[in-house]
C-alpha cells in the first residue's frame, strides 16, 4: 500500500462520515450504547469475582480433634493439614483459647463460668485458596487421623460461587449478543453510506480501480467510527462508574459493600472497548461494501 494512498483512504473515510453526519452519529451512539451495556456487565463480573476473592481470604472452617489427643499430639497434625490442595492457612486452637472465645460472647451468663476448658476439643481453623473447592477441601481435612468433626458454611460459599458464575455467564452472553448487534449497525450505516455511491463505485471499476483501493476508504470510515464509540462509551462508562462508587461509599446501607477503583481496570476496559470498537468498525464495513464490489 502506497503512502499517499494511505493519505486518500483516510481523507476519504472521514469525509463521508461527515458527508452523512446523522448515519455516523447514530451509529456512534448505538457502540456507545452497547458498549456502555457490555462494559457494565463485565465490571459487574469483574467486581463479583474481588468480592469471591475477598471472601476466600476470610472464609474458613473449623475441624474438630478427639478429646483424647494431647495439645502436642493435636499440634502434629497441622503437617497433615498443609499437605491437602487448597488449603492457604491453618490455625491450632486449643482447648483454653477456644474456652476463653466462648466465654467472651457469654460474660453475662454466670451458668458458663466454671466451666472447665476439658469441655472443649482442641481445633483448627483452615482458610482454602478456593472457594469453590471448600466442600472437597473439608471433607480431605475430615478424613485425617484424630479429626472428629467438622463445621463448615457451605451454603453461603457454594450459594456466592453460584451467583458469581451466573453474573459471568450473563456478561459474556450479552457481550457476544451485543457485539453482534453492533457489528450489524455498523455494517447497515456503511452500507447506506455506500448504497449513495454505488454510481460512483461502478465508474472507479470500469476505469480499472481494484477492490482494495475501493474497499480502504469504507473500511477506514467504519474503523473511525468503532474507534470514536470506544473512546466515547470509556469516557461514559468511567463516569457512570465513578458516580456509583461514589454513592456507594457515602451510602450507610451499601457502604459494606467493596467496589474496584475504576483505575485499576480502565486499562482492561479500554483495551476491550477499542478492541471492540475495531472489529464492529472493520467487520462492519468490510461486510458492507463486499456486494457493491460485484459490479
Amino acid at each position: 500500500m502506497k503512502r499517499n494512498n494511505i493519505g486518500y483512504f483516510i481523507t476519504e473515510g472521514a469525509r463521508s462520515i461527515l458527508t452523512h453526519g446523522l448515519m455516523s452519529f447514530a451509529a456512534v451512539c448505538m457502540i456507545v450504547a452497547c458498549l456502555l451495556i457490555m462494559g457494565s456487565f463485565s465490571l459487574v463480573a469483574l467486581n463479583l469475582d474481588r468480592m469471591l476473592s475477598d471472601l476466600e481470604a476470610e472464609n474458613q472452617f473449623m475441624i474438630y480433634l478427639d478429646e483424647e489427643l494431647t495439645e502436642s499430639q493435636a499440634r502434629t497434625i497441622l503437617g497433615k493439614i498443609m499437605l491437602i490442595p487448597n488449603v492457604h492457612e491453618a490455625v491450632f486452637i486449643s482447648r483454653s483459647e477456644a474456652m476463653e472465645r466462648f466465654l467472651a460472647d457469654k460474660q453475662d451468663n454466670d451458668l458458663f463460668m466454671s466451666l472447665p476448658d476439658s469441655a472443649f476439643r482442641h481445633r483448627y481453623a483452615i482458610s482454602v485458596e478456593n472457594i469453590e473447592q471448600m466442600r472437597e477441601t473439608a471433607e480431605a481435612a475430615s478424613a485425617i487421623e484424630g479429626v472428629v468433626n467438622r463445621s463448615v458454611e457451605l451454603a453461603l460459599a457454594e450459594g456466592f460461587v453460584a451467583v458469581r458464575n451466573i453474573a459471568t455467564a450473563i456478561a459474556v452472553i450479552l457481550i457476544l449478543i451485543l457485539f453482534a448487534v453492533s457489528l450489524f449497525i455498523i455494517s447497515n450505516t456503511i452500507r447506506l453510506a455506500t448504497f449513495s455511491r454505488r454510481e460512483e463505485i461502478a465508474i472507479m471499476k470500469m476505469c480499472g480501480a481494484t477492490n482494495a483501493f475501493i474497499r480502504w476508504p469504507f473500511v477506514v470510515e467504519g474503523l473511525l467510527l468503532g474507534l470514536l464509540g470506544a473512546g466515547a462509551a470509556l469516557l461514559a462508562q468511567w463516569g457512570i462508574y465513578e458516580l456509583l462508587l461514589r454513592a456507594v461509599n457515602t451510602s450507610d446501607t451499601i457502604q459494606l459493600v467493596n467496589l474496584i477503583p475504576f483505575r485499576i481496570v480502565a486499562g482492561r476496559i479500554a483495551a476491550i472497548f477499542a478492541g471492540v470498537g475495531f472489529l464492529v468498525g472493520v467487520g462492519g464495513s468490510s461486510a458492507a461494501i463486499g456486494r457493491f464490489l460485484k459490479v
